[in-house]
């Protein structure tokens, strides 16, 4: 199985989501600061970086996790979903892949730090905004996760999209 996350700029919803699949964040507890910023991509990518699809590493059941940010389009996952069926096809490809959007999960404190500290550079006004927001939405995340997990025992297609509207 693959999961790849995502999330309009792809460096903080999403890469919680990471975080907290790979258990690299206890899901028992709200996360401290250092926590969060210890993130290895948390408030760390640039615009550039969005649509670049970035390996976190493997959980307990050896399924590799995934993020991407996907910026404005409203196109990209389709053409990921359709591009992953293309390599089942053509090239024998055996993994399942989940694409999770980590959207509907981000209060209005990680909407307007991440203008600040990504858009506008202002991390002094952002980052800690940011914080406020990955602790406020620590359990919808969570519940997001465990959600994507629990999509592995009942996949039943070689891609699927969840849109997660349920944890807005």
């Amino acid at each position: 199985m693959i999961y790849i996350y995502n999330c309009y700029g792809g460096t903080h919803s999403s890469a919680l989501a990471a975080a907290y699949h790979l258990k690299k964040l206890s899901s028992d507890k709200v996360p401290s600061k250092e926590e969060i910023l210890n993130i290895d991509i948390f408030n760390k990518l640039k615009r550039s970086d969005m649509g670049r699809i970035i390996y976190h590493g493997e959980d307990e059941r050896g399924d590799k996790v995934y993020t991407i940010g996907r910026g404005g389009s409203k196109v990209l996952l389709p053409a990921l979903n359709h591009l992953s069926l293309l390599f089942h096809d053509t090239f024998d490809m055996k993994e399942p892949v989940i694409f999770s959007n980590t959207s509907p999960t981000v209060p209005l404190a990680m909407t307007i730090g991440g203008m600040f500290a990504r858009g506008l550079k202002m991390n002094w006004i952002g980052v800690p905004l940011l914080i406020i927001g990955a602790k406020q939405t620590h359990q919808n995340i969570v519940n997001l996760v465990r959600h994507t997990k629990s999509q592995r025992d009942v996949c039943k297609s070689q891609s699927i999209v969840l849109e997660n509207q349920q944890f807005i």
